[in-house]
């Protein structure tokens, strides 16, 4: 079994891990400390597997109008998922918001104000995992990690 692992890098986002079919084998909002990260990362090396690997949104820079004591926790937070997934010996590329996006027919936030877009990018993971909206597990911290993971899954 192949495992594919979606990582939203934020403080509020979430990691989402799928097999080579893209069934759902773990999903998590993200972990509050490194150590817990790591723990996270390193029980999902720990099911039977035949290769692993990771795909990650590149987020490299800071948002408009966010402080710089912000922007350097996030990046401080982003190295220590480079760190974990690094220790565990989990290969990772990263891939642009645009990217994943497009590839899955998402389309584009032009128009929609933040919330608005979030919602459309919730909508779209529980139509692809309908089960997990219905059991109600799919909430915008892990709806970007399950839509990466997807990414993942269908570009190998």
């Amino acid at each position: 079994m192949n495992l594919i692992i979606g990582i939203d890098p934020g403080l509020a986002g979430g990691i989402a891990v799928l097999d080579q079919d893209g069934h759902i084998v773990s999903i998590t909002k993200m972990p509050p400390t490194p150590a817990e990260i790591y723990d996270y990362l390193r029980d999902i090396t720990l099911i039977p597997h035949d290769d692993i690997r990771c795909v990650m949104e590149r987020v490299g820079q800071g948002m408009p109008g966010q402080s710089s004591k912000a922007t350097a926790t996030f990046a401080r937070h982003c190295g220590h998922l480079e760190m974990a997934l690094y220790a565990l010996s989990i290969p990772a590329i990263e891939v642009t918001p645009q990217r994943w996006q497009k590839s899955l027919g998402i389309g584009t936030a032009r128009g929609l104000d933040k919330t608005a877009w979030k919602n459309r990018l919730k909508s779209h993971a529980q139509m692809l995992f309908p089960s997990l909206w219905k059991a109600k597990k799919i909430t915008l911290a892990t709806a970007d990690a399950l839509l990466i993971a997807r990414y993942g899954q269908v570009n190998k």
